[in-house]
């Protein structure tokens, strides 16, 4: 059995959970709890579990027992024990009332192949579970799934290195830093061939994140976990005093949240140049920030396009940004391919540098949104449909790419007066709109017309005239 039919097989139990009023994120939530303790089992490390809260002790109970023990457990884990387990299990609470639906999800998850999870990998198993949430709209889980393609072509045009710290300040799932961390393990020849004191850091200090939601932060400990992955994954509002920890990194990928703050007020972080209540841009604030102003370190980020044309503080910030960054890259996304129908996304690419002033000299631009698919469940987002962009972002002189969807401004185009330093730019003709401009005059084409009707008649005349002479 392939982890994609467990995956299948593990969802399909959420249908015995709807008389219990279970949402698909609380089921998948509820799954974590009793996945962790099997997934502890088949991998031989339940060790840090008290002997009485393992597996076989759980899978051993029935009825009002079963339901009595599990709530105990639950508390037990999440109040007593420590590290991972206790970060998981904190808090945690079940909502299923109905003893014989957790009975079956128990006994499901017993009998599932295991030897074949293994071997596909564990946390590909548990990605696969947090990717069909996202994918079913009533979860509303989306906002916290990045699609996998677009992670994966941000990581490798990023490329963090061993020895390098990333981190993402509002990680959903942790998708990005699993990523990275596999993006290291693919491109370095033998990551045991490390000294130990690396091979540490890459384990428990390499890859950090931050989540606001407890349900979420929850998943990306247990991604994380299953991932082989021990950074810091803070469970706090990245935008409070609490997310100024998260500084000196060399690579930033990340999705933040869309919107305002709640009620409209601003962010409540102290060392904030620039307040405002619009969350994208605190997050642009924060992120380049964070990054260590050494030349080299970098940030992919996907933001709205408000963030491109916003005026007042929006204005300040990219000006900021520009002056402090060298923002060189800015991809305009299709839409369709996030929870929110219609809502416009763009990826920035920039580098960190050690000058505060005039580091942007360029910004390349590519549309890969104007006269493309519409893209959804039906028309997924493909890695190839990146191929152009990718070509043109890696090329050795971007200015000898020809690709119509490829362009660049200046930072004196982008800061002319009167442009507002909008970088709601690179934009390509839009076939399905029509274009005034190109069509004919209306006076005109009607005066060619009468003309036309004038000729016509003369000849007329002349041939009318011609018969008459012969008769």
């Amino acid at each position: 059995m392939t982890n994609q039919e467990i995956v299948a097989k593990l969802w399909n139990l959420c249908n015995v959970l709807r008389d219990d009023g279970i949402t698909y994120h609380q089921y998948v939530t509820e799954l974590t709890y009793i996945l962790f303790l099997k997934m502890a089992k088949e991998t031989d490390t339940e060790g840090a579990i008290p002997e009485k809260y393992r597996w076989d002790e759980l899978n051993s109970k029935d009825g009002l027992e079963l339901k009595k023990f599990y709530e105990e457990l639950l508390k037990e884990l999440g109040e007593n024990c420590s590290g991972r387990i206790q970060e998981i299990y904190s808090g945690a609470r079940t909502n299923i009332e109905e003893p014989e639906n957790l009975k079956k999800i128990i006994t499901n998850i017993n009998d599932l192949d295991w030897y074949s999870a293994k071997e596909e990998g564990l946390g590909n198993l548990y990605e696969g579970l947090l990717e069909k949430n996202a994918n079913e709209k009533k979860s509303g889980a989306g906002q916290y799934f990045t699609p996998r393609v677009l992670i994966d072509v941000m990581t490798e045009l990023v490329a963090p290195q061993p020895g390098e710290r990333c981190n993402d300040p509002a990680c959903g799932t942790f998708g990005f830093m699993i990523a990275a961390d596999a993006y290291v393990k693919a491109h370095t020849d033998d990551l045991f061939s490390l000294e130990p004191e690396q091979q540490a850091f890459q384990k428990k200090e390499a890859f950090t994140g931050a989540e606001i939601v407890h349900e979420t932060h929850r998943l990306a400990l247990m991604n994380a976990m299953l991932h082989d992955i021990e950074g810091k994954i803070y469970l706090c509002d990245t935008l409070s005093n609490q997310g100024k920890v998260m500084k000196d990194f060399d690579v930033v990928l990340t999705n933040p949240p869309f919107g305002t703050k709640k009620g409209g007020e601003r962010a409540n972080r102290d060392d904030f140049t620039y307040q405002t209540s619009n969350k994208q841009l605190n997050f642009l604030q924060h992120i380049y920030r964070s990054l260590k102003a050494d030349g080299k370190a970098r940030a992919a980020v996907v933001l709205p396009d408000n963030v491109l044309f916003q005026d007042g503080d929006g204005e300040r910030i990219r000006v900021d940004l520009m002056n402090k960054c060298n923002l060189h890259t800015i991809l305009r996304l299709p839409t369709g391919i996030f929870y929110a129908q219609g809502v416009k996304t763009n990826v920035l690419f920039f580098t960190r540098e050690r000058t505060e002033l005039n580091s942007t000299k360029e910004v390349w631009f590519y549309d890969l949104r104007t006269n493309m698919p519409s893209f959804g469940k039906t028309n997924p987002l493909r890695k190839s449909d990146f191929d152009g962009f990718v070509k043109a972002y890696t090329a050795k002189d971007r200015h000898a790419v020809e690709d119509e969807r490829w362009s660049v401004f200046s930072r004196e185009q982008i800061g002319a007066e009167g442009k507002n330093n909008s970088l709601d730019l690179g934009l390509i003709r839009d076939d399905s709109i029509v274009d005034y401009e190109d069509l004919p005059d209306p006076l005109e084409s009607a005066e060619e017309a009468v003309s036309q009707l004038e000729e016509a008649a003369d000849l007329l005349k002349g041939v009318i005239g011609e018969l008459k002479a012969l008769s």
